[in-house]
């Protein structure tokens, strides 16, 4: 949901030629950069819709239809008077909960460190989620998620990055 240029989701899509990938993103330059990424690199294993992710998914998209859910690097809306319209909120996660499978994967990255922790703080009293992680409920990044550019960037700036795993469990409280 929200490729940006879609660089990660290619290279995703090339390592593991046997999933199929589903990218939505609304910014049209972003999905220009990815269809022509795609066809350079020949994926048959992607399809993108240009649209906004919550139609999407309560429109067009069964229930438990999803193997995993990837979000990287949403708005952060840094603003606290514009905070309700950051994504990742409890309404949200519910719908997101609904199209899992069982034990279908929830994978949230950003960089910027009150969003994660507002993140965090919604997955995990989201009910029909269970946290992979352990320690401070962060995970390190899966090798299937690729740096972004500008991950790297801020990396050798010395910025931290927060990925949260997260999965569907049968108990729903």
């Amino acid at each position: 949901i929200g490729f940006g240029n879609g660089e990660p989701l290619a290279a995703m899509a090339a390592a593991d030629p046997e999933m199929d990938y589903l990218g939505i993103e609304v910014y049209p330059p972003g999905i220009g950069h990815l269809l022509l990424r795609a066809v350079e690199l020949g994926l048959t294993n992607l399809r993108i819709m240009c649209a906004d992710a919550v139609e999407i998914l309560e429109r067009q998209l069964p229930d438990e239809c999803l193997d995993r859910v990837q979000i990287f690097f949403p708005d952060p809306w840094p603003k606290a008077r514009h905070r309700k319209r950051r994504l990742i909120q409890p309404p949200f996660v519910s719908l997101l909960v609904r199209k899992l499978k069982p034990a279908g994967q929830l994978h949230v990255a950003t960089d910027c460190e009150d969003y994660a922790r507002s993140i965090l703080d919604v997955l995990s009293a989201a009910s029909g989620l269970t946290n992979r992680a352990t320690g401070d409920g962060f995970a390190l990044r899966p090798a299937y998620r690729p740096p972004t550019k500008f991950e790297r960037r801020g990396r050798s700036l010395g910025y931290n990055v927060w990925d949260m795993l997260f999965e569907r469990c049968d108990r729903q409280e």
